[in-house]
């Protein structure tokens, strides 16, 4: 009869599997991409040497004050993410777990995904111009809006892109800055028609633009629970669902009238 073990040992010798099972999973990939605050660009300043708008066809304005699109960086498609990985972003509250197709189209390739999001920043750009020359009653055929913005792909920027368009051409429609010279910055898409649409990574893009210097945020609607989960001390968030509605809010928080809030 063979001897008999006592309980302590027993136990670990019965945890063995369970430690290197762990131990496997830890260093396994997972489906997820780690996130963090991006950067924010001034869609009213230059890049690279190069305006960020440039238009023709029509008198611009000399603005004052910021309109900062935000982006969150995350992890690459391909990049290999971890338990480790996973639970550092669970604890910390500038870093968001995300799976990764949330974050990345599936089954396409790094360069594919790079294409991907080159397109949807092009057809966001094309966006924003048509919804900000319907906006002011601008005729599309004469006025030749141009816009450049290095490495930022996607289409969030959009509503930024509008609110400099009009601010440059219009600003406030009485004279005054569509910023009233403050630092704002948001995000969100935009279709033709003005129509606002939601984003994801709201609250890490909240955290880039209180770091750039933003006391306002404009905030798709839909998202705003999630704007308030990180929202930094003393920043103002603005919800919106359409291009006049955030014009107007922009306009009233000049002026002191009323301004929507999340």
């Amino acid at each position: 009869m063979p001897p008999r073990l006592s309980r302590p040992l027993s136990l670990g010798l019965c945890a063995l599997p369970v430690v290197a099972l762990l131990a496997v999973a830890g260093a396994a990939p997972l489906p997820y991409a780690v996130a963090q605050p991006g950067l924010t660009a001034d869609v009213l300043g230059s890049d690279q040497g190069q305006e960020v708008i440039t238009i023709k066809g029509a008198p611009t304005r000399t603005t004052k004050g910021q309109l900062r699109l935000t982006t969150i960086v995350a992890t690459g498609p391909s990049a290999d993410v971890d338990l480790a990985d996973v639970a550092k972003g669970w604890f910390r509250t500038d870093e968001a777990v995300l799976p990764r197709d949330a974050v990345y189209p599936s089954g396409q390739s790094d360069q594919e995904i790079q294409r991907h999001n080159t397109r949807d920043m092009v057809d966001s750009q094309d966006s924003a111009t048509e919804a900000a020359l319907g906006f002011l009653g601008e005729d599309p055929a004469k006025v030749d809006v141009s816009l450049h913005l290095a490495d930022v792909g996607g289409p969030s920027a959009g509503l930024l892109f509008a609110l400099g368009i009009i601010d440059k051409l219009d600003g406030d429609g009485s004279g005054g800055d569509l910023t009233g010279g403050r630092v704002i910055a948001g995000t969100g898409t935009i279709d033709g028609g003005g129509k606002v649409g939601a984003v994801g990574g709201v609250s890490l893009k909240t955290q880039a633009a209180g770091r750039d210097g933003a006391t306002v945020f404009l905030v798709p609607k839909a998202e705003c629970g999630d704007a308030k989960a990180e929202l930094p001390q003393g920043m103002r968030l603005v919800p919106v669902t359409t291009l006049k509605g955030a014009v107007s809010a922009l306009r009233a928080l000049e002026k002191g009238g009323s301004v929507p809030s999340c």
